[in-house]
């Protein structure tokens, strides 16, 4: 279970279907049309390393502004499961990501929330949701040469 900062969710909508874009990474399953914007839609499973992914009836997409690199503002999807609430977490209820030393990357986790007795992952939506140019050049490629 993971859980974004409710400031940096610009809206929740339901699954439609994604236009697939070709010659992106795999965890950038496609865009979608948002009110007449162009929004890309990752799948964040997929950034994990792990399978894509599978729409079902509670599949929908939640609207994320991040930082586009040049100070503007970027709004991008993820396609998640379901969301099950909205809720706050006390500080107190926040640690630091654990040090699973040097050669993992935590970067893209803000901390780690105590909600009843369990652990949800706090992303740094900025860092999953980046669609960096070198990332992107260096998957262009690898699919040039498969």
């Amino acid at each position: 279970m993971y859980a974004i900062g409710i400031l940096a969710i610009k809206e929740i909508i339901e699954y439609r279907g994604l236009t697939p874009v070709p010659m992106m990474p795999a965890f950038v399953r496609g865009v979608i049309n948002l009110r007449g914007a162009v929004v890309p839609v990752m799948d964040p499973l997929a950034r994990f390393g792990r399978a894509s992914s599978v729409p079902g009836k509670r599949t929908c997409v939640v609207i994320v502004e991040i930082d586009g690199g040049d100070g503007e503002p970027q709004s991008v999807g993820m396609l998640v499961d379901a969301v099950s609430e909205v809720l706050e977490i006390g500080a107190a209820d926040i640690e630091p990501p654990p040090p699973f030393g040097s050669r993992i990357r935590t970067d893209f986790i803000a901390g780690m929330g105590k909600v009843r007795g369990k652990f949800v992952i706090l992303l740094a939506a900025g860092h999953v949701l980046s669609l960096d140019i070198e990332g992107l050049a260096e998957a262009r490629a690898e699919a040039a040469v498969a």
